[in-house]
Order: C-alpha cells, then structure tokens, then sequence
C-alpha cells in the first residue's frame, strides 16, 4: 500500500500520457480553479456555514462558469493515471471530486478554525448519511445473512491485554531521524521517493522526459507538500538498476526496518535535501496511550481494533450459539492508530470506522458449507509468488480453482473473500478496480496461514480497504495462556478414542500448608498449561527432580519437587475432543472504500463540464429522492405536503427543493449530493395526481400515478431492480427542460 499525498484535497499527479489538449480549455480550467478556491473560501469559516449550506431553503447555488464542450481536460503530469467514469468519457480529475466534497460537506479537516489536526476528519451530513448506509448493508450483508453474533466492546483496552496480543511489541512502523536537524522521515516513504526521483532522472537522461525537476517541483505542487528531493540530475542507470528500483518499489510494502536500513546503506540514502546520513530507522509504535483511572496507575491504549474485544467475549459467544461450531462474530466500531504521516485524506487517517468479522472454525476441517455458493466468481489475485518477481500484474481465476490449487488456503478463507467482493459490488464499487493482493511472507505474521488484502484502485494507486485472514488460533491460545482460561471448543465425539498426553498431579494435601491462600492460584496455573509446557516440565523433573516457574501475583519464583507435583504422559479413552479454534479475519475499513467510492463513482457530464455528478448506488444514496414543485405556486404546497408524508411512511429518505433556481439547477446541485431519482411536481399533477421521475445518470423521465412512482423507487432502491424494470409499466415523458 502506498501513500503519496499530505493533504486531503489534493491532485496527484499523473501515469499516462493524454492525446490532444486545447490550450483554450486549460485556460479555462485555471480560470474556473481560481473561481471555484474564492467560493471555496466562504464555506471554510465555520462548520455551522457547512450545515448551512446542506439547508436547501438557504442554499448558496454552486458557482462554476460553463466551459462548454472541450477537448478533455490535461493533467500537470502526464505520467500519471487517468481514471475514467463508466458514464463519461470526461478524464477523472480528484481535484474537482475534492472541490464537490469540501463544498457539499462530505468531510472536512477536524478543528479547521484552529488550523486542524493532520489525520481527523469531521464528516458532514450526506457524509454521514452515506456512511450509515454503507454499515447498514454491512450488516445486512455479513451479520444477517450469516447468523453472526454481533458484539460493541469499549476503545479503551488495558496495557496487558494489548501486550499479550503482540501489539505492544510489534504494531509498529519504522521511522529515521536526521541527528543534525531532528527531522523525522517514515524510511518506507522514503526509500520511496528518492528511489522514484532517481528514476525520473534516469527517464531525463534517456530523453523520455523533458524536466525531471518541472515534473518533481508540479508534483510536489499538486500533492500540496514539500518536494524532499532537492534537485534530481539527470543520470542514466544501467537497465539492471533501474528493474532493481522497480522491484523494490513493487515490494516496498514488505520490509521490516532492517530490510530498509540496508536498502538505505545499500543505495546511498540519506537525507534527500541535505545529504546527510540517517539514523537507522526506528520502530514507533502506532498505539495511542493513556491512562485508565485519576490514579494513572493503570496504563491502556485507545484500541487499534476491534478484535480483541471479540477474542476476549470467546467464551460468552460460544454459549450464545449453543456450544456449536464454526460460528462467527462482528463488531463494527471506531479504532485508532497514531499514524506517523497521516497523508491522502481518509485513506490514511489517525481515527476511523472499522467492522470486523472474527469466524472460529475447527483447525482441522475449513471447508465451508456454502462455498459453492462463490466459487464460479472470477477475481483477480496477486499471488506472492508474482509479487516476489517484481511483477504487479494480476492473475484471473475463479475462486473454486484458486482454493484447490491452493492459491487460497481454504475454502472458508475462500468463501469469505468471495463475500467481501459481492459486498463491494453492492455498494457501488468497480469491478474493474478490485483485486486481491496475497501477503508476502515478510508481511504476514509468524502465526497466519494465509493473508489476502482486497485492494481498490484510486488515483492514489492500489489501496488497502479489506484484510481476509487466517490467523490460526493464536489469539485465542496466547489469551488462554495469560489469563489461565480456558478458551476452547468441546465437542462430543461419534465414538471414543484413546488419547496420548501429559498430564500433571497435584497432591493438594502438601500445596495448602505451603503456598496458604495462593494454593489455588498455582493449582489453577499449572492445570491450564499446554502439553509443550507440561512436556518440559516431565523433563526437568527427569533431569533435575524439580520445576521452576513463574505465577502472576506471586513475587517470588516457585519451585516445586516430585513430592509435590508429578507430570507423565497418560492414555486415556476420551468421549469430548477439546480444541482452540481457528480464526478467519475479515477486516474492513470503512472510510477507505467510502473515499474510493467516491471516486469510482465521480464523473462531470460531457455537455457540461461545470456540471459534477456523484453516481452513487441508489442502496447507499445518502438521499433517495429530491422532490422538486415545478415553480413556487401556492397550488403545489398541498401535493408537496402529501408525498412528503408517503415518502417518510415507505422510509424513503428524501429532501424538497422548493428554491426559486430553474429546475435543471436543482437537479445538478443534487446530482452532486448523490441523489438516485427526482420527483416533479407540475401543473398536471394538480389536475390528475400524476408526477414525473428523473433518473440521475440518464436524466431520463418517466411519468405515473404517486403510488406507481414510489413502488418504482422502492423496486430500484431496495430490491435491486434495474431502471428499465422497476419503471416498465411508466410512460416515458419528454416535458421539463433541464437548464
């Protein structure tokens, strides 16, 4: 995963040339870019100007000059993507998303009066209106349909238990500091970038670039942050180096600091302005830390997810699914983690909405029973094995043929990764930009079977919205072990089997009058000890005639001879298989794949180009249905009034714009917001109770009764119908002109 951008509201530069472009056009285009920051600047005084604006009674109308029809707009870089909408050929220009985002209230930088925080954003009302649907079909999708058991744990986690999980130790990511100056550098970014300017001018030098300083310095302008690179000299690398540069760049998501101290040995990189050599980079943990109590005695952290609330309620869970496995639960709440450059908007953020699913399935059978159900669905992966060849090109297949030959581990890790892409078709994502991204093995956990990310293609490159994993069962166990409690399935065997394992005896008689009222805190530690532990402690008291150990609670160390404690294998013929189970992780981030849908589904309309349309899915619209009376005739208030009233009791979420801007106004400022259908009071519909509905993407009209149109919008909406069906027994109508 990489991040290039600072700021929220920024243009990235770009990968690919453009044809023709008009000079007139450009102009145009940095005259509209002046005209639109002095709008702009009006709705950045106070959030209050923002809820304002979303007020469609006080609405200011957008103020944009109409550019008519052009050549396509050119990037500053011509080297970099150029993502075009399904509906318009128009190239996809995020500065003229980010203008429409900031200017309607989607999101914005938190405490902007105050200069802001980097990495917090306060989201506004179709924001926020957009994100709740986005969680309800989540729910819907996975919760309902699956018979999950869903949970809401606290964000404030003690320090013990995030130690035992291995955060404490290794959620980090590795920094480097300049001792001259104290700056302070991610080393992955930049390795990076000073990888990618030496490339630049090796293009400068091949004559496949004019200026590769022009091309730095527009970049660094249109990312809006400083250019690290101070000057990039046009040399030639050997062709060797320069695939070395592009599989490291290819592979920079997988080192770990000291893969990246030598790379930054290796290829000379210091401090890209001055030259000086780094310190070698440093883990910094990605926690927040605070303390729990007016005492400050118990340390804890704001939680970095949400599984361990769910690994720590196993228990509890297993009770309320009657005993029985495979089951899962899911959470779906805020998690945060202290990012050490917070860059490109809600991508990489400081706090943010997470839902997470944890399914415990039997270690030893991960088939699933529906799997079938996903298995004809044809992905694109990225296997490591592609990865490790410096190559990023995906490989096509069905997700039956990826889990039997084994390019995903099992069916379950399989049937959910299906899922997740059935999801995100859902909610309106591309197809064409998905794709599943497999972890290497410098980037998977020690305990993890198998790791896929599902990636969504952005202007900011190929971005991580999705984690799928199979964790084993070590969260589970390594809780298990540090609270002793048992946290594992019993299942009843068909018929019984003779079992070899160690097993330690107590005599109870001598601990009483030794340990007094620890007694049972030791019996309890040695009972919950593993058969590794057990084990060795057969073996020290074989060698040694005595076990040492440790007990949490008691200061000094137990020692314990053969007259206390005996440990031996016994066989013995169980009825109940006692096991840990296994744990496949789907992880979503929420704002992630809210930020790349806005994206996907941002386009202008080829007859206007002033005019900006947000394509969202009719399931996640933040609003349905914007009711619009054809002029401010009193004749319309009563029909106005009584669709309302229909549209609230079918829960079909809806605004009225009754402003006196022409009809095809209050239609584009809409199509801005999302809004799937608009509903037209005329000077019919008084007469005979008719009304028209406009379609946003086609702008095509249908006429029909109240009760025949609000059928039609539920038939879209909710039930998944097309336009063409859900509008099949409407009659086409041609009347209101949008201007």
């Amino acid at each position: 995963m990489r991040f290039q951008n600072p700021s929220p509201f920024v243009q990235e530069d770009s990968q690919q040339q453009s044809s023709q472009y008009s000079v007139t056009f450009v102009s145009k285009i940095s005259s509209l870019t002046r005209h639109i920051s002095l709008v702009e600047r009006n709705y950045r005084l106070l959030s209050f100007n923002k809820l304002q604006s979303c007020n469609r009674k006080r609405l200011i109308s957008s103020s944009f000059i109409n550019l008519g029809r052009t050549q396509p707009f050119k990037p500053k870089n011509p080297n970099s993507p150029i993502i075009m909408s399904t509906h318009s050929t128009v190239p996809f220009s995020r500065e003229q998303l980010e203008s429409v985002l900031k200017r309607r209230f989607f999101f914005a930088p938190s405490f902007e009066l105050y200069g802001g925080v980097s990495g917090l954003y306060d989201y506004g009302p179709p924001g926020c209106a957009l994100q709740a649907n986005i969680v309800d079909v989540w729910r819907k999708h996975f919760i309902l349909e699956e018979d999950m058991l869903e949970v809401d744990t606290t964000m404030l986690t003690p320090y013990e238990v995030l130690k035992t999980s291995g955060h404490v130790d290794k959620f980090s990511d590795y920094m480097c500091t300049d001792p001259k100056t104290g700056e302070i550098f991610r080393a992955d970014h930049l390795v990076e970038e000073v990888l990618e300017a030496r490339l630049k001018g090796d293009k400068e030098a091949r004559g496949l670039l004019k200026d590769a300083n022009a091309a730095a310095a527009e970049e660094a302008e249109g990312k809006k942050k400083k250019k690290k690179v101070k000057e990039i000299k046009a040399v030639k690398l050997d062709d060797e180096v320069v695939q070395e540069y592009e599989t490291i760049l290819a592979k920079i998501d997988g080192y770990n600091g000291e893969q990246l101290a030598e790379l930054m040995v290796k290829y000379n990189i210091g401090n890209p302005v001055t030259g000086e050599t780094l310190n070698p980079p440093k883990a910094f943990n990605l926690m927040f830390e605070t303390a729990i109590g007016p005492s400050g005695a118990l340390k804890g952290f704001l939680r970095p997810e949400t599984a361990q609330g769910q690994f720590l309620n196993f228990n509890k869970l297993y009770d309320c699914n009657n005993n029985k496995v495979p089951f899962a639960s899911a959470a779906i709440g805020k998690s945060f983690r202290n990012e050490i450059s917070p860059r490109s908007g809600l991508l990489r953020v400081r706090e943010f909405l997470m839902a997470e699913i944890e399914h415990f399935v039997d270690p030893l059978d991960k088939t699933h029973e529906k799997f079938d159900e996903v298995k004809d669905l044809k992905l694109r992966f990225l296997p490591r094995e592609v990865q490790q060849a410096g190559s990023t090109t995906p490989i096509v297949e069905t997700l039956g043929n990826a889990v039997a030959q084994k390019i995903v581990d099992n069916e379950t890790l399989g049937y959910f990764i299906g899922r997740i892409y059935l999801f995100l078709l859902k909610i309106g994502v591309n197809p064409e930009k998905i794709r599943f991204r497999q972890h290497m093995s410098n980037e998977m956990a020690h305990y993890a079977q198998d790791c896929w990310d599902g990636e969504l293609q952005t202007s900011y490159g190929w971005i991580e919205c999705v984690g799928c994993a199979d964790r084993s069962a070590y969260d589970l166990t390594v809780h298990s072990k540090k609270t002793n409690e048992k946290l594992v399935v019993r299942e009843k065997l068909p018929e019984p089997i003779e079992v070899t394992k160690y097993e330690v005896e107590i005599q109870k008689k001598k601990f009483g009058p030794k340990f007094r009222k620890n007694a049972g805190l030791v019996e309890k530690w040695l009972l919950a000890q593993d058969q590794e532990a057990l084990k060795k402690f057969s073996e020290d008291l074989a060698a040694t005639g005595a076990i040492k150990f440790n007990v949490e609670g008691i200061e000094e160390e137990i020692e314990l001879d053969s007259s206390f404690v005996s440990v031996g294998e016994i066989t013995r013929k169980e009825h109940i298989r006692e096991y840990i189970p296994s744990v496949i992780e789907p992880s979503f981030g929420l704002g992630r794949i809210l930020y790349s849908i806005f994206e996907h589904s941002f386009y202008v309309r080829e007859d206007d180009l002033a005019k900006s349309v947000l394509s969202f899915s009719p399931l996640v619209a933040p609003t349905k249905v914007l009711l619009v009376p054809l002029s401010s005739n009193d004749a319309f208030t009563p029909l106005v009034k009584d669709i309302s009233k229909l549209l609230r009791k079918n829960q079909i979420p809806f605004k009225v714009d009754d402003s006196s801007a022409t009809i095809g106004k209050r239609y584009a400022r809409n199509d801005e917001l999302g809004t799937p259908f608009g509903v037209t009071i005329d000077f019919d519909s008084v007469k005979d109770g008719s009304v028209t509905l406009r379609e946003r993407d086609s702008t095509k009209q249908v006429r029909g009764s109240i009760a025949e149109i609000i059928t039609a919008i539920k038939e879209i909406t909710y039930n998944g119908a097309s336009w063409a069906e859900g509008t099949k027994d409407l009659k086409a109508f041609e009347g209101q002109q949008e201007e």
